[in-house]
């Protein structure tokens, strides 16, 4: 009688020490409850590194990015020119902005971005002055606006760019009518720019 009870007692002990622990090692797999992380690999994905949970970058968001130009363009002489900005302007004019960049080899002078027109060429010899802005919706063309004493609205590249050299740009012009906001700008052998206006 006393072997079975002594067996019995030693059976019941060992079932339950099983049990706990079965019932420790599922809670210990648990976490906080189900998410398998924890606060931990939250913080990991949601870092402010720049970098996700398993280290690769992450994607850069529209807010973080810079802008692109409304357009860019490149002459066969490495002259690269973009459009960042046509704005609609009190007093019937538009303000066209942006970068010339001398991608070439050689020195530019700027020479045959001037007018053609006798005086807004000769008081203008290395500029912007030769711009057009091309209404095709209305059928017009629009040149660059001048001062009472013919110098151009626009920037004068003095000296002109060497090579790998940059200048940002301005022009303006006459603003077509509301509503014929998608013009084209122009200015010597570089590509027709295509462009949208944009509101005061």
């Amino acid at each position: 009688m006393s072997m079975r009870r002594t067996l019995k007692g030693r059976g019941g002990i060992a079932a339950t020490a099983i049990t706990t622990g079965l019932l420790l090692a599922v809670t210990g797999c648990g976490g906080d409850g189900g998410g398998g992380g924890g606060d931990a690999d939250r913080k990991a994905a949601t870092s402010p590194g720049g970098e996700s949970k398993d280290g690769s970058p992450r994607a850069e968001s529209s807010a973080d990015a810079p802008g692109e130009p409304l357009a860019e363009v490149k002459g066969s002489d490495g002259i690269k020119l973009s459009v960042s900005s046509a704005k609609r302007e009190d007093g019937g004019f538009v303000t066209v902005t942006g970068e010339v960049t001398n991608t070439g080899s050689k020195f530019w002078s700027g020479v045959a971005w001037k007018s053609d027109e006798a005086e807004l060429g000769n008081a203008n010899p290395s500029s912007v002055a030769a711009a057009k802005l091309v209404d095709k919706k209305g059928k017009k063309r629009y040149y660059v606006l001048r001062d009472t004493e013919g110098r151009c609205l626009c920037t004068t590249f003095k000296g002109g760019l060497r090579a790998g050299a940059s200048k940002t740009w301005y022009a303006q012009f006459p603003a077509p009518p509301a509503g014929n906001d998608e013009v084209e700008f122009q200015i010597a052998d570089l590509p027709t720019a295509g462009i949208t206006v944009s509101g005061e």
